[in-house]
């Protein structure tokens, strides 16, 4: 079956949904989404948006605070685009429907989180991400040029790989749509359309503890990569430093606005640390406190640390955090009562497919926005609630250079073969696939965490290549599922990191190694490339 359309976006989180909606006025429409339209990071988002609103705060101090963070990697340039848009965007989501916490004279009610000088996180209570979510789903739903393909996962992009040939040597590559699996099915569909975007989310799953809830498997990282794109910074994944520790809760989050309302991290006997290791105590930017927690945890032996806040009054607490208090509870956790006991898991990818300031990919007629991408405004380590500041402005951005990518480009398709699936069999060795996987996580969580060494390093390097053939054997003879499909894009993502983190032998943000304990600008002070050159 084939599909045709102006537009695809393919993931349905803030980023592509936002993004979406502003192509809808260009033309058709697609976004095929891998689950039910809310499984996403940005539904598990609890913090907010970062926008200056303040009359005390500035966009200046923003930016500071957003390089500072990024400890010397961050593009200039892309901090203060999406700075200043900042505010513009948080407005127009308003607008949509999405009520923000309000004060009684009706500005935002204004939060703040690690390595944030001021108050300047807009946010809903602790539930934003779902909040936004929903308000932007029912836009979309409201809005007859977009078309959602749910339970649909894309395979890899349409480029002159499929049309010309594995081993063509085009100087200019393009992307001209996606294979996607029709979950429900087991139909392969050829998307093809004048644009596409992808908004893909991050890769949390290849790590074994993560926040990012199940389908976040690098596909567009994966995907991207494969088509011959540039991939940046991948070495740089942010572990938030505090994830609930029980063992049903499967690392739930306990949002960085908890410290911000002044929560603080503290020793099984109740004593803080945090002020050895940062002048902003539990404040301070992820990558430091994550490291922090990962270094008194190995000091005492103990399974976890508390984040406290019991001095603060109960109904202040359940009033802002109603989220985290009703989950904690359900847990037998009185956070008003109790400290919470937590550990660092996997979050969010700083690295990803490389964007200009346009939201344009290395591949001609390929946009991508939100963690799929690397623009440049994070560094190597993101400062809280930056995240959805840089998906609703990216996704702004993608839109726009979208819609003037077809409008200027001819609108007669090349001819694209229909998916091969030719000499494969259905496996019932779908055993293989679990094994893997779990395989994956180990290895990444063992050898490529919070602190790393050559030694270890080269250990994943290793077992990765081994799993990674095997893998992709295994695909090439079998006919893909979801599952399949999601194991080789963890296994392409696992070897984009330990390659991207052998390359920069220093230590930097939320890339932390041994054998180079010291910040190297000399030398490093550039991103981590990675290019697929033979396709």
């Amino acid at each position: 079956m084939r599909i045709e359309t102006d537009f695809l976006v393919i993931g349905s989180g803030m980023a592509g949904l936002s993004c979406a909606l502003k192509l809808a006025r260009r033309g058709k429409v697609a976004i095929v989404t891998k689950k039910e339209k809310a499984e996403s990071n940005t539904n598990y988002a609890q913090g907010g948006i970062a926008a200056v609103f303040d009359p005390t705060d500035s966009f200046s101090k923003h930016i500071q605070d957003t390089l500072e963070a990024g400890d010397g990697l961050c593009q200039r340039e892309a901090v203060e685009l999406i700075v200043r848009e900042g505010p513009k965007r948080v407005d127009e989501l308003a607008e949509i429907g999405v009520q923000f916490t309000r004060k009684n004279d009706g500005r935002y009610d204004l939060g703040r989180e690690g390595g944030h000088h001021i108050d300047r996180i807009v946010h809903v209570k602790d539930h934003t991400g779902r909040d936004v979510e929903n308000a932007l789903l029912e836009a979309v739903k409201n809005e007859s040029a977009i078309e959602v393909y749910e339970n649909h996962t894309a395979i890899d992009l349409i480029t002159e790989h499929q049309i010309l040939g594995p081993y063509n040597r085009a100087a200019q590559r393009h992307c001209w749509g996606a294979y996607v699996l029709d979950d429900r099915n087991s139909n392969v569909l050829r998307v093809q359309s004048r644009a596409t975007v992808l908004a893909s989310g991050g890769c949390g799953q290849v790590y074994l503890h993560t926040t990012n809830p199940a389908i976040a498997t690098g596909d567009g990282i994966a995907m991207a990569y494969r088509a011959g794109a540039r991939i940046a910074n991948m070495e740089f994944m942010q572990f938030h430093p505090t994830t609930l520790y029980h063992a049903e809760a499967d690392s739930f989050l306990i949002s960085e606005a908890v410290r911000g309302f002044g929560a603080r991290l503290v020793t099984r006997n109740g004593q803080t640390f945090m002020e050895h290791y940062h002048p902003m105590g539990s404040l301070a930017p992820r990558d430091i406190v994550a490291r922090a927690i990962d270094a008194e945890l190995k000091k005492s032996g103990d399974p976890c640390i508390y984040l406290d806040i019991t001095h603060k009054k109960s109904q202040e607490i359940k009033n802002r955090f109603p989220h985290i208090y009703e989950n904690c509870l359900y847990y037998k956790i009185d956070i008003t009562r109790e400290p919470i006991p937590v550990v660092p898991a996997a979050h969010y990818s700083c690295g990803g497919v490389q964007t200009d300031l346009h939201s344009a990919t290395s591949l001609s007629g390929l946009f991508a926005c939100g963690e799929v991408t690397c623009t440049g405004v994070h560094g190597a380590n993101r400062l809280a609630s930056n995240s959805l500041l840089e998906a609703v402005v990216f996704g702004h951005l993608a839109a726009e250079s979208a819609a003037d990518f077809a409008r200027r480009e001819a609108e007669h398709y090349p001819a694209i073969p229909p998916w091969d699936e030719s000499g494969t069999f259905n496996s019932e060795e779908w055993v293989l696939i679990s094994h893997d996987r779990m395989e994956i996580k180990n290895i990444m969580w063992d050898y490529v965490g919070i602190v790393r060494s050559n030694l270890r390093l080269e250990r994943a390097l290793s077992r990765l290549r081994l799993i990674g053939q095997e893998v992709e054997n295994f695909y090439r003879r079998t006919k893909v599922t979801n599952e399949l499909i999601e194991l080789r894009n963890l296994a392409t993502v696992a070897m984009l990191i330990v390659r991207s983190a052998l390359t920069r032998k220093e230590s930097r943000g939320l890339h932390y190694t041994t054998d180079y304990p010291r910040r190297d600008d000399e030398a490093y002070r550039r991103d981590t490339i990675i290019e697929k050159k033979e396709i």
